[in-house]
């Protein structure tokens, strides 16, 4: 279907032409008809980069009565970025439409001239759920008679702790709206909204919610986590024209890899949530004019880019939601080019790898890590094709006698030798007996194999796998503690963020998680007496949780050791009253342990143990 063929008005109809937009891209075809034509609450589901933007946009701006001023739409995003950036698109589909207003608001700017440009009188508003809420209590934003309320990347919003915010913000509109709710994903808590807030939605879905573009290759390769960077360096330098994003967990890794790259020469920069919004916007317009090629990203500063000659998207780590991947990998291969989304894994990712396969429905491909040969090569001719595509100064003719007196001794091949290693000598001496950082296919094969054996263990006797070291922590749930949090704290105290993190288990009071057992002594020694949040930290290592069963003794004769023994022949010596005694005492043990986290309790079997030995030795 074509932009031509649908009744919008001939405002929107110029603007878009302008814009060269001719044919509907499958979630504009399924959106924009049924926008025009119907009053009714929308869910639509589509991937990052498919037009989601003219999608709702158009025919929202088809709907606006440009001769009553005051707010009559509300579009919410997660991030200034993506406020701007909708903004901007906004306001050039109304390229033509006389009177109509379109407003951005959005935290890390002075709110006062938002304030000022609400008052002046606008028709739609876009906005992240902060600064809205803000403009609310100061009465500057009354939301009481709009018309359309938009949801866009809804699942981020939820993602990124602005869940009140919605339920707020929704909760001062009247119910006679036209709710649009765009994700790309639909977890529990959008669910909880769309039931909460939408009467009867349609659902539109464009393909599968799950899949990657189609025109993007995926690639991973395999090396020893603390080879990452190594292998980061080798994927850019054998792909000199390359023009991407790099991923990462943390602001701190983010900002640590991007250092990094610059220090190494390479034309990079880092975008993260520590920057300023004039830092922000200052690296964004370089990545933009293409005056850098690598930017390097966390997963929430990298909403609302909109850049369609991405060539790569690397993923230095994997996220933790397979989903994300996909939002990731759709930032390249945009308006009908290729594009290459790579991981850079590590052998215990096997798992994670198949699982995002199976996700995509597409083959991840086992590349090799190049040698330094192939680099110094691929290198070499980009160089050598700069060269002849260089345009000649003539001026240089006035030099040319003077020059050729000085390599008269050099025949052409030492001529062009010479020449060469002027340009070239980092390269061969950076490469120089480089060493392979490919894991090798059967040593790879025999890690997931050990970590399946080691998985299965686990699950029977909640043991950390072998070679690997469990972990208590006095966060959970209750203090909006997450595993990205986990990551974070460990790569802040450790200093070390090749530190390959296992399974973890968010508890409601605290939390474990896994580490490699070389790695135990510096979380013990940095980890203890940290900070997050305003809350001390105590880690400790873990041992087998206290059954959970009313038949103690059994159980623990069946699989536990020499001491759940003792206490077994224990009960036969005292008697079943004396042995319930104490079974009662080391349930209030437990419970006190349970209260005192954050003190330190001991919540580990030894620890319960010792408890209860010390309390009957006592009497």
């Amino acid at each position: 279907m074509k932009f031509s063929e649908i009744r919008l008005n001939k405002d929107i109809q110029e603007a878009i032409s302008d814009l060269g937009f001719i044919d509907l891209t499958p979630i504009q075809q399924e959106t924009i008809p049924y926008l025009l034509e119907n009053e009714t609450d929308l869910i639509a589901l589509a991937q990052t980069g498919t037009g989601k933007t003219a999608a709702f946009g158009l025919p929202i701006l088809h709907k606006i009565k440009a001769d009553t001023k005051m707010p009559q739409a509300i579009i919410l995003c997660p991030t200034r970025e993506l406020c701007l950036q909708i903004s901007k698109d906004m306001n050039s589909y109304a390229k033509y439409t006389k009177r109509l207003k379109i407003t951005p608001v959005y935290g890390g700017a002075n709110i006062a001239p938002q304030i000022k440009l609400l008052k002046s009188g606008t028709h739609i508003i876009v906005g992240t759920p902060g600064r809205v809420i803000d403009l609310i209590k100061r009465k500057a934003l009354r939301l009481q008679n709009i018309e359309f309320v938009i949801l866009d990347e809804a699942d981020e919003m939820l993602n990124m702790g602005f869940k009140d915010d919605l339920d707020t913000i929704l909760a001062e509109m009247s119910k006679e709206k036209q709710t649009l709710l765009f994700s790309a994903t639909m977890p529990k808590e959008v669910m909880r909204i769309s039931k909460s807030y939408m009467l009867n939605p349609r659902t539109i879905e464009v393909a599968s919610r799950n899949e990657g573009a189609k025109n993007v290759d995926h690639h991973y390769y395999m090396v020893n986590a603390k080879d990452r960077y190594k292998a980061l360096r080798r994927i850019c330098d054998v792909n000199p024209d390359i023009y991407g994003i790099v991923f990462c967990r943390t602001r701190r890794e983010t900002a640590n890899i991007a250092d990094r790259l610059m220090q190494d020469g390479y034309n990079a920069d880092a975008i993260h949530g520590e920057l300023s919004q004039a830092q922000r916007d200052h690296v964004m317009g370089r990545f933009r004019q293409k005056k850098l090629q690598i930017l390097v990203a966390t997963d929430v500063a990298a909403r609302g880019i909109d850049i369609n000659d991405l060539t790569h998207v690397i993923n230095y780590n994997l996220p933790d939601d397979n989903e994300v991947y996909v939002h990731r990998s759709g930032r390249t291969g945009r308006a009908g080019k290729k594009g290459i989304s790579i991981i850079i894994a590590h052998s215990r990712e096997g798992r994670k790898l198949k699982d995002i396969s199976r996700m995509i429905k597409r083959d991840l491909v086992l590349k090799k890590v190049p040698n330094g040969d192939e680099i110094c090569q691929i290198q070499l001719m980009k160089l050598v094709d700069k060269v002849v595509a260089t345009e000649i100064n003539h001026q240089i003719g006035n030099y040319l006698p003077s020059i050729e007196e000085k390599l008269a001794h050099l025949d052409k091949e030492q001529l062009i030798q010479h020449f060469i290693s002027t340009e070239f000598n980092r390269f061969l001496s950076f490469y120089k007996n480089a060493p392979d950082l490919n894991i090798s296919a059967r040593k790879n094969n025999d890690s997931n194999k050990k970590d399946k054996k080691s998985n299965q263990k686990r699950e029977k006797t909640g043991h950390a796998e072998k070679g690997h070291t469990r972990f208590f922590i006095n966060l959970g749930k209750e203090k909006e503690f997450q595993a990205h949090n986990l990551i974070g704290l460990i790569n802040e105290y450790t200093k070390n963020r090749n530190i390959p993190i296992g399974k973890i288990d968010i508890m409601r009071r605290f939390s474990f998680f896994e580490i490699p057992s070389e790695f135990s002594d510096d979380i013990l020694s940095k980890l203890n007496n940290a900070n997050w949040d305003d809350n001390k930290v105590n880690v400790e290592v873990s041992q087998l949780p206290l059954p959970k069963t009313s038949n103690f003794s059994r159980k623990s004769k069946a699989r536990g050791d020499g001491r759940d023994r003792k206490l077994s022949g224990d009960r036969k010596k005292k008697g079943n009253k004396s042995w319930n005694k104490d079974r009662s005492n080391a349930k209030k043990n437990r419970r006190s342990s349970l209260g005192k986290i954050s003190e330190g309790g001991d919540l580990s079997f030894k620890g319960r143990f010792n408890a209860v030995a010390k309390k009957k030795r006592k009497s």
